[in-house]
Order: C-alpha cells, then structure tokens, then sequence
C-alpha cells in the first residue's frame, strides 16, 4: 500500500491507557505506587498515550475566579491512599501555599489551580505516558486459542505514514468528553462550544461593541455569561435556555451521598427501573445546575441594571433557538417563547453554546476488538463492576472503559469525584485477571516480544481515525 512497516516495541504491556486525563493519571498513580511496594518481578508494566502535545484540562474554561464544585479531598489519590505523595494537600506543601489555602477556609479549590495540581501530577509520570501519539485500532491477537492480548496502534499526528504497535494484556480506554454540540450547528469562528471560550476570545478582534448570545442553563453556561458581562464592560449578552430560571445546585449531605464510593456498587446492582429512577432523582446534582452564589450575583447585575441602566444583561428564559441562520458577520437565530409561542429574532455577534459534554463512545476506539466485547438489548457495552468491557469466552485480554458507564455505574462515572476509587478498583481487577491467566502464559511477564506469536500487522488503514 505504499506505506512502511509499522515498528514493533518489544515487550508487554500490562496495562495500555488510552487517554492521559485526571482518570489515566489516577490509574497510573495507583500502578506507580503498587510497583514502589513490590519486586521488581511483581511490577506491573504501562504506558499511556496521549493525543495532546501536553497535559491540558478544560483549558477553555480556566476562567477568573472560577472554582471547583467537587472537594479537593476529592482528588486523584487521598480516598484511595491518603497518604499518597501525589494528594493535593502534598501539591500545595511543595508550592508553599498549604498554610495559605487553610487560611482560605474552603473546600473548592480555584479551577486554575487544580489543573495546576493535575499538570503537576502529570509531570510526575512523564516517564509512563508518550504525548503527541493518536490511537487509531485495537487488534485482537489469539495465543494458543484464546484472545490474550491487544495490539494497539498508534502514530503521531506528524508522520502520518510510520504507526507503533504496543501489546497490552490489558486496554484502559478513559477519551474523556466531547462538547454536545445541538443538531445542525456547525461550529465556526462566529458560533463556539464554550470548551474554548478562552482560546476563541484572545483571538477575537477588539470592536468598541459586542453582542453575545450564551446558550444553556447549566454551571459552564452561567460562568461563561457573568465572564462574557464583566470583561466586555460595552457589549450586550443574551442567555438563552429552556428552564424558567437558572437552577441551583443540589449539593446537600444527603444527596451528595449518590457521589459515594459505595453508592456506585448499589447503583450498579439495582434494577434497571432503580437505575433510572435515581438518574432522574438526582440530575440536579451535575446537569443543569448552577452555583447558588452565582445565580445571586447574575440575577444582582441584571436587577442594578433595570434600576441604574444601561441594560447589557438580558435572560429568555423558557425558550429555545429553533434555528440559526448564518450572517456574514454573525449569525441570526430565531428563538421562540415556549410558554406563549411568540418568536423573536436577535443577531449576535458571538454565540457560545454552553450545551453540555458527552462520554466519548469508547466503541469508536475499539476498531477491531469491536466484535469481541458484548451488548446489551440496549446498545451498550456490557460491563462489569470493575468497569471492564464483557467479552466473548474466547477472549481473556482486558478492556476496561472507566468514564463512559452512567448507564451502569451511575451519575459518577464521567466526574472526579470517585476517580482514585476506581483507579484502585481497576489496578485490583488487572491483578486479579493476570494471576488468573498465570497458567495461560507459559510466558512470564516482561517477555521479550520475538517469543510471542506474530501479530497480523498490517498497513493502517487509509481512513482510519484517530479516537483519543
């Protein structure tokens, strides 16, 4: 086909990551605190691959002043292993700003400063994660019978023609979220997904007035329209959502209890019918919620504006964009008043869709292990209580799929809150499974590459896309 050979690495893998966001960074901090307490014979092998140049979390939305909604006790090893070197509490000892932060008297650090904790975490395993490397097949490879392992295929975004395959015993697939973007919108220069406000704004040309349109209800929705209100003191910003007022969070004791190590095992073992209840119960606790506070300070400006003027703070509230029409230098959208029908229509100069994040289909990673892993009569993935993918009896390799399970493990699945939990749970399921295929593998682990059966290699597929 035209193309060259793809290298070989030698060696297993135990545990291949796909992705390196705060879910794989807590798997390999487990990994590399199991392997400090361990010989060098029992220690797990790993790698991670990364399709970002470097870390980077949600860094659109780095917003000033903008804080955490989850503890940082909540952080990516401290109900795991409180004693972790990799804890926040460690981070902020090593910036000399642990007394400062106990001064502060909070439990939700600065958005900022948690991506600054996670990059510093990052940093820490450089040696166990390859940046810059796209993701682009899994390829079942059969030992004696049995699917034992993966090949995963791999290249980098600037040599499109040389790929790298790496053998795993087991794949952990965390692609993290992808912006929802609503039917029929096509993002451009004028209409972003508030994923990249930041990057989108800095590039913006200065005009003495804007007019933006922000399109949502929830917590990224209402940041992104007090951010838009205080750094254009001349423009006019619209939000736009169906509700008849922006709702506050839910984040009581009680209810917080759903975001509970335990709560995912119950969650996992009711019936279908629990399942979905409790979704709907407990929605307001992450979609479509905002922050007390900053529902107070929006609902503030708008009210000191109706007294002093001018008006530049405007909510249509229990509407809905029917559609967007483009202009040559904005966009037109026609929005209709829900309870009374009436329609209006308002041209911006900007619109951001705060529409909300989906799990990345990890489906769409599989390529060809697709076959292997089971579904259920709803379409998804079958998976176990250890997040690992259910496979057909002639496969023994692991596929493990933490953050993209609601349906299975429950509203905590796609959030930070339960993430060095899992990451436990995962490390003790891949123990688990290699002391079980001891036997299988008249091979030890570390073997070289050249004893095992050769893979199928193939040239990559020409339109195969990268999935990380």
């Amino acid at each position: 086909m035209g193309d060259r050979p793809p290298t070989a690495e030698l060696g297993v893998h135990d545990v291949i990551g796909v992705g390196f966001g705060p879910s794989n960074i807590a798997l390999a901090i487990a990994i590399e605190e199991h392997n400090s307490s361990v010989s060098a014979g029992a220690a797990l092998r790993a790698v991670f691959l990364e399709r970002q140049p470097r870390f980077g979390w949600h860094r659109g939305m780095l917003l000033d002043g903008a804080t955490m909604q989850v503890s940082y006790l909540k952080d990516l090893v401290t109900l795991r292993n409180p004693s972790s070197s990799f804890s926040f509490l460690s981070y902020l000892h090593t910036q000399n700003r642990l007394v400062d932060f106990i001064n502060h008297k909070t439990m939700f650090p600065l958005r900022c400063e948690y991506h600054d904790y996670l990059e510093w975490a990052a940093g820490r395993l450089d040696d166990l994660v390859e940046y810059d490397s796209e993701v682009l097949d899994l390829r079942p490879v059969v030992h004696e019978g049995v699917i034992a392992y993966i090949d995963v295929i791999s290249r980098r975004p600037g040599q499109p023609d040389r790929t790298v395959v790496r053998r795993a015993r087991n794949v952990v697939i965390a692609a993290g979220l992808a912006p929802r973007v609503p039917d029929g919108v096509v993002l451009d220069e004028r209409t972003w997904h508030n994923t990249d406000l930041l990057h989108r704004l800095a590039a913006l040309p200065t005009t003495p007035r804007q007019r933006f349109v922000v399109i949502g209800a929830g917590q990224s929705a209402a940041e992104v329209t007090e951010h838009l209100h205080t750094r254009f003191p001349q423009a006019e910003v619209y939000a736009v959502f169906s509700r008849y007022g922006l709702s506050p969070a839910d984040n009581s004791g009680f209810v917080n209890q759903i975001f509970d190590p335990d709560a995912v095992g119950e969650f996992y073992h009711a019936p279908e019918s629990v399942r979905e209840m409790l979704l709907t119960y407990h929605r307001g606790t992450n979609y479509s919620a905002v922050d007390l506070d900053l529902i107070d300070e929006l609902y503030r400006r708008t009210y000191q504006e109706k007294v002093r003027g001018p008006r530049r703070l405007h909510f249509l509230r229990a509407s809905q964009v029917e559609s967007y029409e483009k202009l040559p230098d904005g966009t037109r959208l026609h929005i209709r008043h829900l309870p009374t029908g009436e329609k209006r229509v308002l041209e911006a100069d900007i619109v951001v869709l705060a529409t909300g994040y989906h799990a990345r289909d990890p489906r769409k990673v599989l390529g060809g292990m697709d076959s292997f892993c089971l579904v259920g009569q709803d379409g998804q993935l079958q998976v176990g209580r250890d997040y690992s993918v259910d496979t057909t009896p002639d496969t023994s390799a692991g596929i493990y799929i933490p953050g993209a399970s609601e349906y299975a493990h429950g509203i905590s699945s796609s959030l930070l809150s339960n993430i060095s939990i899992r990451a436990g749970e995962i490390l003790g399921s891949v123990l688990r499974r290699q002391d079980l295929e001891a036997p299988l593998a008249a091979i030890a682990p570390g073997i070289p590459h050249a004893s095992l059966p050769d893979p199928p290699y193939l040239d990559p597929r020409p339109n195969a896309q990268p999935q990380n």
